[in-house]
């Protein structure tokens, strides 16, 4: 009975709504689509399949429709939904090409024609605006009742419960102290299932491992909000004794079990994911009492996801930022860090420079007030050094030129995000260079890898060890300074390049970074190599020069000027000389597997 109906006027409702979603189904399989783009000239429309936007009428028939007596509502579906996205032309920027209810077609059933109906306004588009109190209290509602720890959460006790905490589980207050030092911290990546296991881990890392800085990392379910099968995996994970989950699924724990994390240990934790909607983490991480975050828009999207949308992503994170921001209005100062490496594979300096700027200035507008942006190794010293020296120069302009002079930033150094030596001698030898180069360029802080990266997830030891090797050279390089002939003019070609494509962005969102940096994904004006994501344009293709700095072969719409794009060509035909081959993709293939063959540069065979 819950499921047949059980009188007539059940069945004539039945009959109704599949009457409905036939007509519906019917015409958009007749019908194209109309998809908003970006190019660099600003926006445009590409058409596909069949324009029914001009049909007047439409003649409907079939028993439902012949003897029901809501004939007109029915036929209405064959109206164009301005609300509801097109299948065919994705969530956000596709328009099916059948009539409107702001048009003059509409449906006809024995020749009677039924009236013009209104389906909605359009979707809003996404805007870099902080989120008034009021609306994000009732979007808070929502969000805490996607699963039951969530009603666990309440503003006022985490809030108060955040201000017990002693400075030094700051994690924002150690970035700043480290920053004034000209100090470089060391942090892991770190997260197993089972609660007790976990704080073993973080004791463990922190003692043995001498981290200045602990990591929640979060399993791959709870990152897709798949949290009913993030609690089967741990109770696999206990059942059978060992980590069934690749990280610690917070939600699931709930404010308690994170609180119980943070209590053990007497070091800042982060919440470390890649979660595109993470917005009840974000609420019981921070209730839980963590004090710094990853994550963002567009660094949780464009590297992760496949088929969602920047606009979706963007306004998730805007959630997570405005959340951040009410906490430090509160007096609680919780760190923010946009992930800096995207792919970790061949990413040009100025790509995750400015994805990491835009991110800043999209949670500043939210409130947040201590922003870490983050760098993933390339391989070349002075490029990453210099890498790393404009992107906090770079940040702190943008902000400042927006005016959010009340933000701190700090950097993050990420250790060498390609592809290992399963040799853990030599895996040592890689993560010495991100130490080197960490301590040198002066980053605020390192995420360190461990000897085991070839093989998976490390053991807790494998990961102590790495900390201890990265704390060594980061001593020893403390007091030293970098000077190379080529850093100020690696430098400079970073900041050019950097500022046109964030400059270009904020173009094609006509003052608005929200706005620019979706269209400006679509355009290809801000292009991550080698990303999943479908908006992604994935036009743009890098490679190594002789010297191993990453450069540009392929610029696709990247919006350089003739000079940047001649120096990338030139730089690459010197390698393309030494090497006795014309530039090519297989110069791209040999560079992705180098360092798992001992080279930073990836060799023809001779």
């Amino acid at each position: 009975t819950q499921t047949l109906p059980e009188h007539d006027t059940e069945l004539e409702m039945l009959d109704y709504a599949v009457a409905s979603m036939a007509v519906q189904t019917a015409v958009m399989r007749h019908a194209g689509t109309l998809e908003e783009t970006y190019t660099m000239l600003g926006q445009t429309f590409v058409q596909s399949g069949k324009d029914l936007s001009e049909v007047r009428r439409v003649v409907v028939t079939g028993g439902s429709l012949i003897h029901s007596q809501r004939a007109r509502q029915i036929a209405r579906f064959a109206c164009c939904d301005c609300v509801a996205p097109s299948e065919k032309g994705g969530y956000h920027s596709g328009q099916t090409l059948y009539s409107g209810g702001d048009g003059p077609a509409c449906a006809e059933r024995a020749g009677d024609r039924a009236p013009n109906h209104e389906r909605g306004d359009q979707l809003m588009e996404i805007q870099n605006r902080k989120i008034p109190e009021g609306e994000f209290m009732a979007m808070r509602q929502e969000v805490l009742q996607q699963w039951p720890t969530g009603r666990d959460v309440d503003l006022t006790e985490a809030a108060a419960y955040q201000k017990q905490q002693k400075p030094s589980r700051n994690f924002s207050a150690r970035l700043i102290e480290a920053k004034k030092e000209h100090r470089t911290l060391i942090q892991p990546r770190a997260g197993v299932p089972v609660l007790e296991e976990h704080i073993k881990l973080m004791q463990y890392l922190e003692k043995e491992g001498e981290a200045d800085l602990l990591p929640t990392t979060i399993d791959s379910y709870t990152r897709q909000n798949r949290y009913a099968e993030a609690e089967d995996g741990i109770q696999e994970s206990i059942r059978l004794g060992r980590a069934m989950l690749n990280g610690f699924p917070a939600v699931n724990h709930g404010v308690a079990g994170c609180r119980r994390v943070i209590e053990s240990v007497h070091t800042p934790l982060q919440v470390r994911h890649g979660t595109p909607d993470a917005r009840l983490l974000t609420e019981i991480a921070y209730a839980g009492g963590f004090t710094s975050y990853e994550g963002g828009g567009i660094s949780y999207n464009l590297p992760y996801c496949k088929n969602v949308p920047m606009e979706t992503t963007i306004r998730s994170w805007q959630y997570v930022d405005r959340l951040t921001g009410l906490y430090e209005e509160m007096g609680i100062s919780i760190n923010r860090e946009p992930y800096g490496p995207l792919t970790g594979t061949l990413v040009p300096p100025c790509i995750s420079h400015a994805a990491a700027i835009i991110e800043a200035l999209l949670a500043a507008e939210q409130g947040v007030r201590n922003i870490t942006v983050g760098y993933g190794q390339c391989g070349n010293i002075v490029q990453d050094i210099a890498a790393i020296r404009t992107l906090e120069e770079l940040t702190e302009e943008y902000l400042h030129k927006y005016g959010y002079d009340q933000v701190v930033v700090t950097t993050v150094l990420h250790q060498w995000m390609g592809g290992f030596p399963a040799d853990e001698a030599k895996a040592f030898g890689v993560i010495s260079t991100g130490s080197l180069i960490a301590a040198l360029s002066k980053a605020t802080k390192v995420i360190v890898k461990s000897p085991h990266e070839a093989i998976g997830i490390p053991t807790m030891e494998a990961n102590a060890q790495g900390l201890r090797c990265t704390k060594q050279v980061v001593n020893m390089m403390a007091d030293q300074i970098f000077q190379n002939s080529h850093l100020d003019e690696e430098m400079e070609i970073i900041r050019r390049e950097t500022r046109c494509i964030v400059d270009k962005c904020f173009e094609l969102g006509k003052g608005d970074i929200a706005l620019g940096v979706c269209r400006g994904v679509v355009a290809g004006v801000l292009d991550v190599p080698f990303a999943p994501c479908r908006y992604n344009a994935g036009q743009m293709l890098p490679c190594r020069d002789n010297e191993g700095a990453i450069r540009i072969l392929n610029m696709g719409n990247l919006p350089f000027p003739q000079d940047l794009k001649d120096f990338h060509a030139a730089r690459i035909a010197e390698r393309a000389k030494y090497e006795k081959r014309a530039p090519s993709f297989q110069m791209v293939i040999d560079d992705v597997y180098a360092i798992g063959k001992g080279r930073l540069v990836g060799r023809p065979r001779n």
